[in-house]
């Protein structure tokens, strides 16, 4: 048997209003709100890195200068 987890009544109340909207799920609700919410945090991280990365003269540098050496690669094996 599945433990019972209780939610806020605000978001209780947030999920039927959507499930009546949708027609979707309780469930299937909220497992796409946690999907979106997964990947916005994988963005907002990879966000993060890249301005760090960009704050970092040198080894942005460094990155733009490995860029160049893959932009070489982009059209290898392909007749033009």
């Amino acid at each position: 048997m599945m433990p019972v987890t209780r939610i806020s009544e605000e978001a209780l109340n947030m999920l039927k209003e959507i499930a009546c909207l949708t027609g979707e799920s309780r469930q299937e609700i909220l497992l796409k709100a946690l999907e979106a919410y997964k990947r916005q945090r994988f963005l907002e991280q990879a966000n993060a890195a890249f301005a760090a990365l960009r704050a970092d003269s040198e080894e942005w540098e460094l990155e733009q200068e490995e860029r160049k050496v893959w932009d070489v690669t982009l059209n290898d094996g392909l007749d033009r």
